[in-house]
């Protein structure tokens, strides 16, 4: 009855402005709805596409959100609408989990506050939308550091082994997770009241649980020349130039996923923070330290290196659990509504996009076209069904047709070059050789076809006899073009000299 009448207060208090309970039921039926009528994107593809080559861990990522869509589809099928219910059902655990990690630290008003200030961010939509390793991620974040307080603050000591648990799934999410050990230790040195934890059984415990947890993502390592630790960290190296502008466009895409009024608001009580306390972090109460360990190491990090490195839109995403947290401390209803006043209005912008598509997207990374896609080379395929079908972007195309088509689609390591996971998948290339194949090419300008029709050319002219232009496909909406994809039948394909050994890609 307690649960149920706390569920009723809730209730009672955003209904208490209609603005906001308006934006509430609007938003939450449009991300509902978005499900099913929103297309795949090619990182749900790519995603999917991991989990039919089962394994301990993956080249880009570690293998939390393929096993997950494995699961899902196995269960309910091979459907974009199971793909993002994943998503969307391992987006509410977060919420909820973040609710209860939020009660531990503020009153129950403020709690309800930090929900509400998370629950109307862009970054939710994203999640419950779109697959990547932040999905499952942001979820093993938070039960971290729920079980760390326990640990902590309770002085409950078997928490130390759920947290290490839970930490372990997190870095079998993302390696962005080594933030979490990394916090927790980074607490305990800060903090005179817990540092006795530190040389504690059970602190040492909880890390024994941690590396024994996140095993398949090291023996996967080891057993491919540690091909994924490398990509995202000393491969990654090769991407730095100093960019001082690229600071602002991290500001501009932060602003945009968790909205102006909540972003700006963290900046500001950052500000804050380090006005009154400057290094005197001894100063800082306990709890709010707690928070602050992982919300600054990972916001300020990142943002450090944007003049450098481009800081890609989700990279931050953790680092709002308890940064969101800690400013709701401060932040009154007022802040709350107009956030789900501007985030009501984003949405509805959102859903003119994904229903009638005003403004083109010059980019693969979009849901728009791709079906059409998977319609026509399935055709194709009927009509030369001995030919074996590749695409040769980074993963987008061929990740999008293996998940349409039901089938194998190589990518650009036939033509000998670095494809991500499809290097890892055990494919032997030299079986094709002397079968026919269907090149498709996206167009990310479906009014500009040149640099492409060069790039058959030059590239694919070498592995085949000969290479003919078929018939492009064309994806129409309301009466306009909104995709255009380049179709080339390729004639006795002759492998790389270096098999299917493609080396190790960085991007």
């Amino acid at each position: 009855m307690r649960d149920l009448s706390g569920s009723n207060r809730f209730m009672a208090y955003i209904t208490a402005n209609k603005w906001v309970a308006v934006a509430i039921g609007i938003i939450v039926l449009m991300r509902f709805s978005f499900t099913g009528i929103m297309g795949a994107m090619p990182q749900d593809a790519y995603y999917y596409f991991y989990g039919q080559h089962f394994a301990l861990s993956y080249f880009d990522h570690p293998p939390a959100i393929a096993w997950i869509l494995r699961a899902f589809t196995d269960l309910l099928g091979r459907h974009v609408f199971v793909i993002k219910l994943a998503d969307t059902l391992v987006t509410i655990g977060t919420l909820l989990a973040f609710y209860r990690l939020s009660a531990c630290f503020l009153p129950r008003e403020r709690a309800w506050n930090s929900l509400l200030l998370l629950g109307a961010t862009l970054m939710i939509t994203i999640l419950s939308l779109v697959s990547t390793p932040d999905v499952p991620l942001l979820l093993f974040w938070t039960l971290s550091l729920i079980a760390m307080y326990r640990a902590v603050f309770e002085q409950r000591k078997a928490y130390w082994i759920w947290a290490g648990i839970a930490m372990g799934l997190a870095f079998d999410s993302k390696y962005t997770a080594i933030f979490l050990p990394a916090g927790a230790v980074l607490y305990l040195l800060l903090s005179r009241e817990h540092r006795r934890y530190l040389w504690s059984p059970w602190f040492f415990a909880s890390i024994v649980v941690f590396c024994i947890t996140i095993l398949p993502v090291v023996i996967w390592n080891v057993d491919n020349d540690f091909a994924s630790f490398r990509f995202q960290s000393s491969d990654r190296v090769g991407g730095v130039e100093f960019r001082p502008l690229d600071f602002f466009g991290v500001i501009g895409h932060q602003a945009a996923i968790l909205l102006p009024v909540l972003f700006f608001a963290l900046l500001y009580y950052v500000y804050k923070l380090v006005r009154k306390y400057g290094w005197h972090i001894g100063r800082i109460s306990a709890r709010q330290l707690f928070l602050l360990c992982f919300f600054i190491p990972v916001f300020g990090i990142f943002f450090l290196i944007s003049p450098i490195y481009w800081v890609k839109i989700n990279w931050m995403m953790p680092a709002y659990i308890t940064g969101i947290i800690w400013i709701s401390t401060w932040i009154t209803f007022k802040y709350v509504r107009w956030q789900w006043i501007c985030s009501l209005v984003i949405h509805l912008a959102l859903a003119v996009e994904i229903i009638f598509y005003p403004v083109p997207i010059h980019s693969d990374d979009t849901m728009i076209g791709w079906k059409g896609l998977g319609d026509g080379v399935k055709t194709l395929s009927e009509e030369y069904p001995d030919d074996f079908i590749f695409s040769a972007d980074d993963y987008k195309t061929s990740a999008m047709l293996n998940l349409y088509l039901g089938r194998m689609v190589y990518s650009r390591n036939i033509i000998g070059e670095n494809a991500l996971q499809f290097d890892f998948i055990g494919t032997d290339i030299n079986a094709l050789k002397g079968k026919n194949a269907l090149f498709i090419n996206s167009l990310t300008d479906v009014n500009d076809d040149v640099d492409e029709q060069e790039f058959v050319e030059e590239e694919l002219s070498p592995f085949f006899s000969s290479v003919r232009s078929l018939p492009p496909i064309v994806v129409t909406r309301q009466g306009r073009v909104v995709r255009k994809f380049l179709v080339f039948r390729c004639m006795n394909y002759q492998p790389p000299q270096r098999g299917n050994d493609a080396g190790h890609p960085k991007e």
